[in-house]
């Protein structure tokens, strides 16, 4: 990050905006190291899906996860996914500190002031739409850095057909969410 792409209100605070372009440009890097070091696409949802499998096993016992054909066809183990789980998380964290953009944040301005101040209704939107965001993801097969970053850079259909229905999706849900009332 060089000094010249800082606007001048983030310089003047200190802090720091990624430049998408620079993010993209590492996103793609990146998926090139993964293909050439474990030869697997990037992708998030499996590795929660092995995951959630794990923590269900106190709450419905080991018997009835292993029983689950989904969580046994996706047993809680320990490898590339997971690390890239980790990775990610750890990695999102360092950025946030670096740009000196890390806060704790119940409810977001922009939601606030669409949505009210709310934070129990925040957290349930948020909570149903992840449901809705990782239960699709499953059904595809994958999430937006499988089927759209990985796919859409090997230049396969599904990737490319995945990233139109997705950009066209939050821009749809963008104006009805967030448009101005008359």
């Amino acid at each position: 990050m060089t000094v010249s792409s800082l606007s001048p209100s983030t310089a003047a605070h200190g802090r720091i905006d990624w430049s998408p372009y620079l993010v993209g440009a590492g996103i793609g890097v990146l998926s090139w190291v993964v293909f050439v070091v474990v030869a697997a696409p990037i992708g998030i949802t499996t590795a929660v899906s092995q995951l959630s499998g794990g923590l269900a096993v106190p709450l419905v016992g080991a018997e009835a996860v292993a029983q689950n054909a989904y969580w046994a066809r996706h047993p809680m183990r320990l490898d590339y996914g997971t690390l890239f789980l980790v990775g990610t998380f750890l990695g999102a964290l360092a950025s946030s500190l670096a740009a000196r953009t890390w806060r704790l944040e119940q409810v977001p301005a922009v939601w606030a002031e669409r949505f009210g101040p709310s934070p129990l209704k925040r957290y349930a939107v948020a909570f149903i739409g992840g449901v809705i965001a990782m239960y699709g993801a499953r059904l595809a097969n994958g999430c937006t850095s499988g089927n759209g970053i990985s796919q859409g850079l090997q230049l396969a259909v599904v990737g490319w057909v995945f990233l139109a229905v997705m950009f066209a999706t939050g821009l749809l849900t963008a104006f009805i969410l967030f448009r101005q009332p008359r």
